[in-house]
């Protein structure tokens, strides 16, 4: 008992910690530290470190750092050619003034599923929707809410073959690919669009009966590309057309066909196609898409050394964040406190894993501020533990992935959340100001989605 206290109090303090704005660099080793210490194991604390912590850390990074890397240059790419402005244009065109709020979730929907990053997709789509809003009197509280419905909801985790991290770190764990249980994912998905959007377009008719305009704001200066005039939708839409075909045709003709019988020797450490399946086809998806912008978009693109320099750069922050609290969750596995958890948390739902692997994942994001670090952590810990209670419980592993991700974003969305806070302050906002409406259509709304994902799997199973 005295090791869970330990563990209760490292996790505390790591959720107090990351919204105080320390590093989780910094914080994951300390805290996981801390947590041995507590439970007499002193003598431990160097091997901790060095075996358990820094082995988790460089097991996430070795797996999966090929997924930051490309889609952080293929933001940087799609963000310097004048591509993700061309599509958010696009729909503000077509859609019109009156469809203003729908103009902006569609654009940043179409970039974070084609494989764009929310800093890429906040920065090409808030200009528009500043000005925008701006004239046709919409508050511009509701920007962050729109940004966040569109690329950081349905998405990020429901919409079956987004190459979002969230939808990939499930894989290698229950043997599926990035389109597990696609009914299920698309059903949710339209939940989420349609009750996100009703919630919305409320705010926007309840702020005009209050004849509250946009209000009167100071507009932070935003990063524009610095390349030429944009490319056509056509040219545009390509490379994301790319990686959506390219990580189909992969994931299920080309590579099922393949002679990978070697994977299961010694040299390749005794897996299976399985379980890189969805890696390697979004690994291909993603490398074809950035050799694509290249080529099409050779004259707009001013310095395109600087744009992958600039992409890779990026990508390293990101990773590291993720993978210190990946370490941190294989030393907290490894402690004896930790059985007593697990069991409770097991124990929620004794006879349907799905509620219990969705009570497990919320809590760590919540906790951790991450979508993908809460994921991470519950999964890297207890994703063995689930797939034999999947199949114990003949469960679809599918069904098991679509839950695990679905559930790494909603409480992930709590204040203290880097994407959160990165759209707020991208807008010149504060929290008092916009994250209400952040926290409907992103919390909220995505909650009842994964309630509505388990119950319907449960009594239908995957689909």
């Amino acid at each position: 008992m005295i090791g869970l206290i330990g563990i209760i109090l490292s996790l505390v303090l790591l959720m107090y910690l990351a919204y105080k704005g320390f590093s989780v660099i910094i914080l994951a080793p300390l805290l996981a530290l801390f947590a041995v210490l507590w439970s007499g194991l002193s003598h431990e604390v160097l091997g901790v470190y060095s075996q358990i912590f820094m082995t988790g850390l460089g097991g996430y990074i070795i797996k999966y750092f090929p997924l930051f890397l490309l889609g952080a240059i293929f933001g940087k790419l799609m963000d310097d050619s004048g591509s993700a402005r061309t599509i958010a244009n696009f729909f503000v065109d077509k859609l019109g003034h009156k469809r203003a709020m729908l103009s902006i979730v569609l654009s940043c929907a179409i970039l974070t599923y084609g494989g764009v990053s929310l800093f890429v997709v906040g920065f090409a789509v808030f200009p528009i929707a500043a000005a925008l809003f701006k004239e046709l009197g919409i508050p511009k509280r509701l920007i962050p809410g729109a940004i966040m419905l569109g690329a950081l909801t349905f998405t990020m985790t429901a919409l079956p073959g987004t190459p979002a991290i969230q939808n990939a770190i499930p894989m290698p764990f229950f043997n599926t690919d990035l389109y597990a249980a696609p009914g299920l994912g698309i059903l949710s998905s339209i939940f989420i669009l349609i009750t996100g959007m009703y919630w919305l377009n409320y705010r926007t008719q309840r702020a005009h009966a209050q004849q509250e305009g946009y209000g009167q704001h100071i507009e932070p200066e935003t990063q524009i590309s610095m390349g030429q005039q944009g490319p056509s939708l056509i040219i545009a839409m390509l490379p994301i057309i790319v990686v959506i075909v390219t990580n189909l045709i992969l994931t299920k003709f080309i590579l099922p066909s393949l002679d990978t019988a070697y994977l299961s020797t010694d040299k390749f450490g005794n897996t299976s196609l399985n379980s890189v399946l969805g890696l390697w086809a979004i690994i291909c998806a993603l490398v074809l898409a950035c050799l694509t912008i290249i080529v099409c978009n050779w004259q707009r693109i001013r310095d395109i050394k600087d744009s992958l320099q600039q992409g890779v750069s990026s990508s390293f922050l990101p990773i590291f964040n993720t993978a210190s609290e990946v370490g941190y969750g294989s030393v907290i596995a490894s402690l004896a406190g930790f059985l007593i958890l697990r069991d409770f948390l097991i124990g929620l739902a004794p006879h349907n894993p799905l509620i219990s692997e969705a009570i497990v994942i919320n809590v760590l994001a919540g906790i951790t501020g991450s979508a993908s670090g809460g994921l991470s952590i519950a999964l890297n810990t207890m994703g063995e533990t689930y797939m034999n209670l999947a199949i114990q419980h003949g469960i679809s592993p599918e069904l098991m992935h679509r839950v695990a991700s679905m559930a790494s974003g909603a409480l992930d969305s709590l204040p203290h959340n880097g994407a959160v806070i990165t759209i707020i302050t991208l807008c010149g906002l504060s929290h008092k100001q916009s994250y209400y409406d952040m926290f409907v259509v992103a919390v909220i709304i995505p909650l009842i989605a994964l309630i509505g994902v388990i119950s319907f799997g449960t009594m239908f199973g995957s689909f």
